[in-house]
């Protein structure tokens, strides 16, 4: 003879719960940018400008004054800010694709170092039909735990960045 063992339903419901782990918050968050500036200057003269050193026209630092300010062009290279000649700095990013001087992508959060997010810049270097100009592309993709108005200040500074610092740079009106 077979006997059935029936359990309450609560006692079912109980033993299940204790058996899953609690999802205290989850959510998508991440927002893209784009901007594109046409540059005076051959696609080499900008992708120059735009890797190396860019203490001339990169503003924005840790430090206020770094002693080298640099993005390395090339698949791990670093986006870097040196504070002082010890070696004290931080690295803004990482270069994770290089193709000089046409495209080059990095990583890393910049401002937001130390929080839950991340940023993948791509910049790409398209020279005009009389290769005299450079349209300058970069598409920024950000996720993580965001704040809502970052979008708004991340957009914003990398219009600063272009239009208002390596623009003018580059073409000798800094």
């Amino acid at each position: 003879m077979i006997r059935v063992i029936r359990f309450p339903l609560v006692f079912v419901v109980l033993l299940v719960s204790f058996a899953r782990a609690e999802i205290t918050e989850q959510a998508e968050y991440s927002f893209s940018v784009k901007h594109t500036v046409t540059i005076s200057a051959s696609r080499e003269t900008v992708w120059e400008a735009f890797t190396g050193d860019i203490s001339g026209w990169w503003d924005h630092s840790f430090s206020g004054k770094p002693a080298k300010f640099f993005i390395e062009p090339k698949p791990g290279g670093g986006f870097i800010e040196l504070f002082d000649d010890q070696g004290n700095g931080v690295k803004h990013g990482t270069v994770i694709y290089a193709q000089k001087p046409s495209k080059l992508n990095f990583e890393g959060p910049l401002p937001f170092n130390g929080l839950a997010m991340n940023m993948v810049h791509q910049v790409f270097f398209k020279a005009t039909a009389d290769g005299a100009r450079t349209e300058l592309t970069v598409v920024c993709n950000a996720f993580g735990k965001l704040d809502p108005s970052w979008a708004e200040a991340v957009d914003g500074v990398w219009h600063h960045f272009l239009v208002e610092r390596l623009k003018p740079f580059v073409e000798g009106t800094l």
